[in-house]
């Protein structure tokens, strides 16, 4: 699927931001120096099987040798990422996060607390207008839709909406990617289930969410553990809501045992943007400033692709056909994704608001 058509087409997207011309970054020799002088890039929330970035992070390190990746927390949410940053302001130390990678809505809040510094790369203006701070505090990194992955071996039906998630053959089996207090992607799936249930988006979405979750748990088919490849195999959590790129990745892990396959739930298809951030109190900000340079280079960004995960500069990548044919290949049906909703910036925030503060008084399932 071609990126550019998507942000076209949706109008949502359309209307997040707008950007200015960017001011590019630095000679890339002269911020090689820089960071390799300082030595270290603290990242956090980067699970290997998370859109690539096992590849991503060992590409990194290849190409700058001089270089240590400390590697905090990776099964933190977007919101422990934040956090992560306001704890550690002035500290210096292994635990204080040089860069971000959060979904959208943490981008605007982020830059009005000062918990973030601007930063254009030198390919900003492949990057869309519509997914990019203008004064460059956050930019797109990426995107994907929500899915189930299912573990065929033990459900012997698999699931193809979120209502069908409410039926009794599901009992003990649904379990979301995160805790839906702090997580975007547990966020964006109790807002796609209230999307399901005819809500029109926003706070809306998120109420309606948070009561199909509540009768979901009450039906005993909700599971209160984060979701993961491991218990998805295991049987623990049979049916798992996630990014596209986490299940297409976790499928291909398990070699056939388990049996799998990912289904895009037709009655909610809700896509989400992540984006890239450096802290405003980076113990390494020119590791940080290189990292984001790796990234939204023609390597790192195919690098993200191979992990099914659909790149911000998608288009220019492809325009240049400086995407490898095999990857082409292997990336889903677009028809899969004609029905996708990219919620607004406002909508996502006001959504988080309600699920994030109604979870334990609604649902009452203490995720983790």
């Amino acid at each position: 699927m071609k990126l550019h058509s998507v942000f076209a087409t949706t109008v949502s997207v359309a209307a997040l931001l707008t950007s200015i011309a960017p001011s590019y970054a630095a000679g890339l020799d002269d911020l090689v120096a820089a960071a390799t002088k300082e030595g270290q890039l603290t990242v956090i929330a980067l699970p290997h099987d998370w859109c690539g970035y096992g590849a991503v992070i060992d590409g990194f390190k290849k190409k700058y040798a001089g270089i240590t990746v400390n590697e905090l927390n990776p099964d933190a949410g977007s919101g422990d990422e934040i956090q992560a940053i306001k704890a550690n302001q002035g500290n210096t130390g292994p635990q204080a996060p040089d860069v971000i990678d959060v979904g959208l809505s943490f981008g605007p809040q982020a830059k009005t607390d000062k918990l973030i510094q601007p930063y254009k790369v030198s390919t900003w203006d492949s990057i869309p207008d519509t997914a990019k701070d203008a004064d460059g505090y956050w930019y797109g990194d990426y995107y994907g839709v929500l899915s189930f992955l299912v573990n065929d071996d033990i459900v012997k039906t698999a699931p193809k909406t979120w209502a069908d998630l409410q039926n009794k053959d599901y009992a003990n089996a649904v379990a979301l990617s995160g805790d839906p207090r702090v997580a975007n992607q547990a966020i964006q799936s109790v807002y796609a289930a209230g999307l399901s249930a005819g809500a029109k988006g926003g706070a809306d979405a998120g109420t309606a969410g948070l009561k199909y979750f509540a009768a979901l748990n009450k039906a005993g088919n909700f599971v209160p553990v984060i979701g993961k490849a491991a218990p998805l195999a295991q049987g623990t959590t049979p049916i798992v809501a996630t990014w596209d790129y986490n299940a297409l990745a976790w499928k291909d892990g398990f070699n056939g045992n388990p049996k799998a396959e990912v289904v895009v739930p037709s009655d909610g298809v809700v896509a989400g943007v992540y984006i890239q951030a450096i802290s405003a109190y980076a113990p390494h900000p020119n590791a940080a400033k290189l990292w984001e340079e790796y990234l939204y280079s023609d390597e790192g960004q195919i690098a993200w692709l191979a992990g099914y995960c659909h790149p911000i500069r998608f288009n220019d990548l492809a325009a240049k056909k400086a995407i490898p044919a095999d990857l082409l290949a292997k990336l889903p049906d677009p028809a899969l994704y004609a029905k996708a909703v990219f919620p607004t910036l406002d909508e996502q925030a006001a959504a988080k608001d309600v699920i994030a503060k109604q979870w334990d008084s609604v649902v009452g399932a203490n995720v983790q």
